[in-house]
């Protein structure tokens, strides 16, 4: 397992897979500030940065060379901290996400508070969705389940090339441009499931906007109990 911060010479490893509460602190403390992290989910690895902080934002959108109009989702890494962040949802919506979360899917969700406007409404369009993540952390990443600020969240790609299962599988340019890499072996590789509830309190319907791990007879399971 590798861990490397850019600006410095040093590159550090450990034979060990398994990520540890150091690797937590030092995201939590990546995540404080105007900093970029490069870290494994339960899907691939993805470019994490404070949501709040629009020098963070714009460095993720300027790595990936992504389109400023293309929102990216929010991430929390326990369900507990997401659904107390997210107070305003409705019950059906709210037990959506607990049948869904965690796991590797990103719900797009109302998001009548304007929550997270930098990565959620990029251009100040007036977005009203919140696209959220809640990674099923487990095994070697078990670790990062209890970091307690949310993140912009993106793939660690470059904008519209293949998902990254692998460190090395990460675009060196945005590995170098990082401030934190963290090393969880090899992913599963496919990106999560997009589902689109932005109407399901009211009326039940959903819909998916991009498939991924989750079949639809799973979906069709989980969301009509939660009707």
């Amino acid at each position: 397992m590798w861990w490397w911060e850019s600006g410095h010479d040093d590159v550090r490893c450990s034979a060990a897979v398994t990520l540890t509460h150091e690797h937590a602190l030092r995201l939590e403390e990546c995540l404080a500030g105007d900093g970029v992290a490069v870290i494994p989910t339960d899907t691939v690895y993805g470019l994490s940065c404070n949501p709040g902080s629009a020098k963070a934002v714009r460095r993720v959108y300027e790595l990936k060379e992504r389109p400023p109009a293309k929102p990216a989702a929010v991430m929390f890494f326990s369900l507990g901290a997401a659904l107390e962040s997210l107070a305003e949802l409705g019950p059906r919506t709210r037990s959506a996400i607990g049948s869904l979360l965690p796991g590797p899917v990103t719900l797009l969700l109302p998001n009548p508070e304007r929550r997270f406007p930098l990565a959620c409404d990029p251009l100040e369009a007036g977005s009203a969705l919140l696209g959220l993540r809640v990674p099923a952390f487990a095994g070697p990443l078990a670790v990062l389940a209890g970091v307690e600020a949310p993140a912009a969240q993106s793939s660690a790609n470059l904008s519209g090339g293949p998902d990254p299962r692998r460190l090395g599988d990460v675009p060196i340019e945005l590995r170098a441009g990082a401030d934190l890499v963290l090393d969880g072996g090899e992913l599963p590789g496919v990106a999560s499931t997009v589902i689109d509830l932005s109407e399901y309190e009211q009326s039940g319907r959903w819909r998916v906007v991009r498939e991924g791990p989750l079949d639809a007879a799973f979906l069709q399971t989980a969301l009509a109990g939660s009707c």
